[in-house]
């Protein structure tokens, strides 16, 4: 049965997600990492009886913390790691360590509108179809291949918590599916 670990940053409205759409599948989510001891997640992983861990970036090397994590997977014996809202940009050695084996969601049609703020770079845009990207996790910004795409068209004068929640509507129910998928592909 493979295992699925999920790093996050913030609310974990997506982890949660996951983990009730896993609930009825043959697989499981090995551990949730985060990066911020103060975020929501880990409330919601503490309900959903997920074991979770905070690694520390502030005022270390980046590659020490991504040690500590690539630790923390080992031992949890993940499968497959999603990024969850995690506001942190691998290192290469940290990706080419799993590859192929981390998946992102990210809040935009890709190319367009990569890095931390894809909603709301969207929205001011002015385009009318916005959506999601999940892809495969390379060593650039949001770069990787893609795996799919989900699109709304925008509603006249829509507003930006409108598109927001539209998004992680999206983000909700695609996000779990194609993780499903992969997890039932791995041997």
């Amino acid at each position: 049965m493979p295992r699925l670990a999920v790093l996050a940053s913030g609310s974990g409205s997506n982890f949660e997600a996951i983990a009730e759409k896993m609930a009825g599948s043959a697989h499981s989510i090995a551990c949730m990492i985060c990066d911020r001891r103060e975020a929501y997640v880990f409330d919601r992983a503490k309900k959903l009886d997920i074991p979770a861990y905070y690694v520390n970036y502030k005022g270390r090397d980046r590659l020490l913390a991504e040690e500590e994590i690539k630790a923390v997977l080992h031992d949890e014996k993940a499968d497959l790691i999603a990024l969850a809202g995690f506001m942190r940009l691998l290192s290469p050695d940290f990706i080419d360590s799993f590859p192929d084996h981390i998946v992102n969601v990210h809040p935009s049609l890709l190319p367009k509108y990569p890095g931390t703020h894809g909603i709301e770079d969207g929205f001011n845009s002015g385009d009318m179809e916005l959506g999601i990207t999940i892809h495969r996790v390379d060593h650039g910004l949001d770069t990787g291949p893609v795996i799919m795409q989900k699109s709304f068209i925008r509603r006249k004068n829509e507003v930006l918590h409108e598109i927001e929640s539209r998004v992680h509507e999206l983000e909700h129910i695609w996000y779990p599916a194609v993780l499903l998928e992969i997890l039932d592909s791995i041997k």
